[in-house]
């Protein structure tokens, strides 16, 4: 049975639900904040240590500025709200990714960081302004920069997911099979699994599946 630590979710499909069912892709990010909670509660259930979310890409700048307003709006809200209760629960937040935000979100990015630091139950990373091919080029100048031997371990130092195991396992929603520029490097040998429903759909049901799937995957990583 393959050992699970970490699982990385590309959480696809927000704003198509939205228009479907509600008119309004704002919608869709409302629901979809309900799933993340429940995903929350399921991976901390079957004690894997590392839980990352890819909540806004370099790339969805390009969307219309009152949906990203909206979108970090509700990000506001919710650490407002919970980050105490993800506190009590001995989770830890770690925020991926370049923040260039409010600064009122900025304040509080760093602020449910900081009050979570300590915690070990489980490693929540959350990608905001995250993209992978920023990650590597800033990698690779930081290294050149140092003057350090060009191998793996000195370039993962200047990653941003320095400290962090790569994904064991990648989920995307939504129907598409892409990986939008997130975690290129690290999901080298990840199982990746792209499932139909959009995220507001995704339930504890189809996550266990998957994580039901994944560890009977015989997993080679180059071998026979």
């Amino acid at each position: 049975m393959n050992p699970l630590n970490h699982v990385a979710i590309i959480m696809d499909g927000n704003g198509r639900w939205g228009l479907k069912y509600k008119n309004s892709r704002n919608s869709g990010h409302k629901a979809g904040l309900n799933v993340v909670e429940k995903i929350i509660k399921e991976t901390i259930k079957h004690k894997i240590k590392f839980l990352t979310l890819y909540a806004f890409s370099t790339e969805n700048w390009k969307r219309p500025k009152k949906e990203i307003n909206y979108l970090f709006n509700l990000l506001e809200t919710f650490l407002t709200n919970k980050i105490d209760e993800l506190n009590k629960q001995n989770i830890k937040l770690k925020i991926i990714g370049v923040k260039k935000f409010t600064y009122k979100l900025n304040k509080l990015l760093d602020l449910s960081e900081k009050k979570t630091y300590q915690n070990k139950k489980l490693q929540i990373n959350l990608a905001l302004n995250y993209g992978s091919k920023f990650e590597l080029m800033n990698a690779f100048k930081n290294l050149c920069k140092k003057k350090e031997k060009f191998n793996e371990k000195n370039l993962y130092k200047y990653f941003q997911t320095k400290n962090i195991p790569d994904p064991d396992l990648l989920i995307r929603t939504g129907n598409t099979k892409r990986l939008s520029n997130f975690l290129l490097w690290q999901l080298a040998y990840s199982e990746i699994y792209f499932e139909k429903k959009l995220w507001p759909d995704f339930n504890e049901k189809d996550y266990n599946k998957i994580l039901k799937n994944y560890k009977k995957i015989k997993r080679n990583f180059g071998n026979i």
